[in-house]
């Protein structure tokens, strides 16, 4: 629809204040929030993920295009909740491995797949592998998303894996991994259903593990 295109390109300007103020006044003429959703805010995120992946972007503009989302998605949710409209992705719970305090990557993924249509778990760094396999089994998620940026700290990965196993819980919730000293062989060794070498393509990976477009 061309009344949301100035909706998509502030998004992808970044522009919180105006994604707000236009957010306002297409809910005001009346257009359908799911609409507004699919056809301005997740149409500019989208963008945003291939300018990102195509290195036309970096990490402060997709923050700052995550944050005009936030602020019109703020204004959508009351309304997409009422029409019992709000349909997820899927569930993904993430997080750094333990004995690991960097976040930057998982913090990066964790706003592109909100900005995808997935609903988020994330349990931020120095989680213990027992923490992911309960909030992924409680919360009925899809996915468990781990990252590690140190090679001591990347091996708990396996433990997360080797958990899900016992408790027979794989292949119903499937693993992805990320970080710097991880690679598609580790992921390989390890019994690792996915790994993504940065952001957008573990959003594409991840797509692909639970078959949605």
């Amino acid at each position: 629809m061309e009344m949301l295109q100035p909706l998509t390109v502030s998004l992808i300007a970044g522009e919180d204040q105006q994604v707000f103020q236009l957010t306002q006044e297409l809910i005001r003429q009346k257009v359908a929030a799911q609409t507004i959703l699919n056809e301005g805010l997740l149409k500019g995120m989208n963008e945003v993920g291939e300018k990102f992946k195509n290195h036309e972007i970096f990490l402060p503009e997709v923050l700052l295009a995550a944050k005009a989302m936030y602020a019109g998605m703020n204004l959508l949710k009351p309304l997409l909740i009422h029409q019992g409209s709000i349909h997820s992705k899927g569930k993904i719970v993430l997080g750094t491995i333990r004995g690991d305090l960097h976040d930057i990557g998982k913090n990066l993924v964790g706003i592109m797949l909100r900005g995808a249509g997935f609903e988020v778990i994330d349990l931020g760094n120095d989680v213990a592998p027992e923490n992911f396999v309960a909030t992924a089994q409680n919360q009925q998620a899809t996915v468990i998303g781990m990252s590690a940026l140190l090679t001591t700290t990347m091996w708990g990965m396996k433990e997360v894996i080797d958990l899900l196993k016992k408790q027979q819980l794989h292949p119903q919730i499937k693993t992805i991994i990320g970080g710097a000293p991880v690679s598609e062989d580790f992921a390989r060794e390890i019994g690792a259903d996915a790994y993504g070498f940065d952001a957008s393509h573990s959003i594409e990976r991840l797509k692909e593990l639970i078959k949605v477009n």
